[in-house]
């Protein structure tokens, strides 16, 4: 038996390693952008900053020590230099791959931080593992600027996973979907018409206000938004407002919402602020060809009509009247009832003692007017 050199028995001290075998190492030397790692083999083990991580400009001294214990995965024997290249950010994916397979398959829910916003949806790492979210997936609505998700955590199913084509897909949508679903029900079962909610303002239309009301959306219509007229919700909400509103009506997962109290209805002490014969003040709203409506209160109009101007012969009402005129005038006509009152400014001129005092004609002072007919017309036009 031939004698071996010192050499050759210093080789068989030590393992025999292969590309793709995971080694147990320790930390021997660490630099910004490098780890040196003493495997038992013959060389020392490289990790660079790189196939330490995918984070940009890692500063490598700040994540590991010398003397720390860790696993890699060897990608080259010898990488030119007699040493052996490693790298932990594959193996750490390798382990991410296998947890977002299990995720996959069992439909587990998963949490991590966007760390790319593309211009088709959102990308998240999961143990140096990439799963794409499609926009379409993002939410159960439409996100205009995807970059508000940038460094927030967001919760996700894995609907397709296929890592031979890179192909990892999540799925956010169906989650809020399902949450919605399930707190849309349990807020039915406790609700009921006539209770008071809070809510937060969602979103404001041209025709009301949509209000979150913690897992369901109500509508707060532009026509009960006040006793009075509202022109332009967008005015009176914007997104963001908290909202203390009643259920007016529920219709199976339809919620109407309503700020016009039954108690502060104007016209319940209408009959007495607004008796006739009282001398009352208000603002034009409106004018139509045959007289004005007059704002005693908000939700409380009132018909001057062209003939109870003035004693003068007037052709239209704004020949002699303004919108947002302030008139004082005289009640002649209360009707309860219908909601309609009746003014006269004429009525309110005392007539000269030689003058003889015609006698209206049959009810002069009190026009009959359908006034509701009248704005409904309005607003068709």
């Amino acid at each position: 038996m031939s004698e071996q050199s010192f050499e050759e028995m210093l080789d068989e001290t030590f393992k025999t390693i292969h590309t793709g075998e995971v080694v147990d190492g320790t930390v021997i030397d660490v630099k910004e952008d490098q780890i040196i790692l003493n495997i038992g083999y013959k060389a020392d083990g490289i990790i660079t900053r790189n196939e330490y991580s995918s984070t940009p400009g890692i500063d490598l001294t700040t994540v590991v020590s010398v003397g720390d214990t860790m696993q890699a995965k060897v990608l080259k024997v010898n990488d030119g230099e007699g040493q052996v290249l490693l790298t932990y950010r594959r193996l750490v994916a390798d382990n991410g791959n296998k947890k977002l397979e299990e995720a996959f398959e069992n439909q587990t829910v998963l949490t991590a931080t966007v760390s790319q916003v593309m211009n088709g949806g959102l990308g998240v790492v999961i143990d140096e593992a990439r799963v794409f979210i499609p926009a379409s997936l993002v939410s159960d609505t439409y996100v205009k600027d995807l970059s508000v998700y940038k460094d927030k955590e967001v919760s996700f199913v894995i609907t397709e996973y296929n890592p031979k084509r890179r192909r990892i897909i999540g799925d956010c949508k169906q989650l809020i979907v399902a949450q919605k679903e399930a707190a849309q029900k349990e807020l039915l079962e406790k609700i009921h018409e006539g209770d008071t909610i809070e809510g937060t303002v969602k979103n404001v239309t041209d025709f009301g206000a949509f209000i979150d009301l913690g897992g369901v959306d109500g509508l707060l219509h532009i026509s009960e938004m006040s006793w009075g007229r509202t022109e332009n919700p967008k005015k009176v909400y914007k997104v963001g407002d908290s909202v203390k509103c009643f259920i007016k009506e529920i219709n199976g997962n339809k919620i109407a919402l309503s700020v016009k109290y039954p108690d502060s209805n104007p016209w319940n002490d209408a009959a007495t602020k607004y008796a006739v014969g009282n001398v009352v003040k208000g603002k034009v709203a409106r004018m139509t060809d045959f007289g004005a409506f007059v704002e005693l209160e908000p939700g409380v109009d009132a018909l001057l009509h062209v003939s109870q101007i003035s004693k003068d012969h007037i052709e239209k009402p704004s020949d002699v009247l303004q919108v947002g005129q302030e008139v004082t005038a005289k009640v002649v006509d209360f009707n309860a009832e219908d909601k309609k009152i009746s003014l006269s400014i004429k009525a309110l001129t005392a007539p000269q003692p030689e003058e003889k005092v015609e006698e209206p004609e049959e009810d002069a002072d009190v026009v009959s007017v359908d006034i509701d007919a009248v704005i409904a017309a309005e607003k068709e036009e």
